[in-house]
């Protein structure tokens, strides 16, 4: 993928909100298009998003800043992570999260992080690609054990926790394969496919 994602977008990113924000894009007419592509995304951050989108940041801002002071910080963080069941969180882990602002994460910096992450989101057909490289015969599907191996010994390499969490949510089927095209579906719409 062309962009690392800030883990504190991906522990409090909204699927529904992703796929509806996408949704509205495409079907917004061209000129409002170009308007935003030409603005660059910090000029004006609230004219990123519709009203109803906002308000949900803004609800999601809310959860996150635990000490309602206006500003998300690091015992922020930890507090929210800890209601989300990630407990033993490291400080450096919680620092590079709170770096990943230009400086204090008010509501503005929070909405303008979204903005700039959902500009650098690759399209499904794009992740499909990718995991189509590992599966030279086309099935759909790449062994769990596989799988495992790569995202724990590559690249920005998953924890034991992490990979956890990837086999609650994409359980392997009963030969040990996991359905990488349905992954590539929620990443991109946020929910399974209809069976």
């Amino acid at each position: 993928m062309s962009t690392k994602k800030p883990r504190i977008a991906v522990n409090v990113w909204n699927a529904e909100t992703r796929r509806r924000r996408r949704e509205e894009f495409e079907s917004a007419p061209k000129k409002a298009k170009r308007r935003q592509h030409t603005e660059g995304g910090s000029s004006n951050v609230f004219s990123m998003f519709e009203q109803s989108q906002i308000q949900e940041y803004k609800e999601a801002f809310t959860i996150i800043d635990q000490n309602r002071d206006g500003i998300i910080s690091k015992d922020d963080l930890r507090d929210v992570l800890a209601s989300l069941g990630q407990l033993n969180v490291k400080n450096e882990e919680l620092e590079a999260m709170i770096k990943e602002a230009s400086g204090p994460i008010n509501f503005t910096v929070f909405l303008n992080m979204f903005g700039e992450k959902l500009k650098g989101a690759d399209p499904e057909d794009v992740i499909v690609s990718a995991f189509k490289v590992l599966d030279p015969e086309g099935t759909g599907t790449i062994k769990k054990a596989f799988l495992e191996e790569l995202l724990t010994t590559q690249c920005d390499r998953f924890s034991a926790e992490e990979m956890k969490n990837l086999w609650a949510a994409f359980p392997p089927d009963v030969a040990g394969n996991v359905d990488y095209k349905n992954i590539c579906y929620v990443i991109t719409h946020g929910e399974s496919k209809e069976e």
